[in-house]
């Protein structure tokens, strides 16, 4: 990860920060510059709800080298409550018991180091409600 690049994505990782289009009224998360829909540049800061329902997901028992250590785990697309879906790694449970549509809530944690004396980057993961 580099550092510009972490940087810049803060508003959306740390507050789950969202941006919607004035003219067509779709949402983005992460933000983008131009609505794929209107062609406007054009949209306010929202706030995206912090609960959801899982929608898909796949088990990962064979991950990147640097995701190793946490396999086998979970990721799934969860829509949120207000319609905006995303893609995140689903922690804290067994996953055996993960079911398509079950309630799920986004924490903060951390998702990797790069290196030994990197940056930690966070994140947000689904946990069930």
């Amino acid at each position: 990860m580099f550092p510009a690049r972490y940087w810049r994505e803060i508003p959306q990782r740390y507050r789950l920060e969202a941006n919607k289009c004035k003219k067509c009224g779709r949402t983005y998360f992460p933000p983008r510059l131009v609505c794929a829909d209107c062609k406007s540049r054009d949209f306010e800061p929202l706030k995206l709800k912090d609960e959801g329902k899982l929608l898909t997901y796949t088990v990962i028992r064979v991950p990147p080298s640097q995701f190793i250590e946490q396999s086998p785990y979970a990721i799934g697309i969860v829509e949120l409550d207000g319609g905006t879906r995303i893609l995140t790694q689903i922690a804290d449970c067994n996953l055996d018991k993960l079911q398509i549509g079950m309630r799920l809530k986004i924490e903060f944690r951390k998702i990797q180091q790069d290196g030994e004396a990197g940056i930690l980057c966070y994140g947000y993961k689904c946990v069930p409600v």
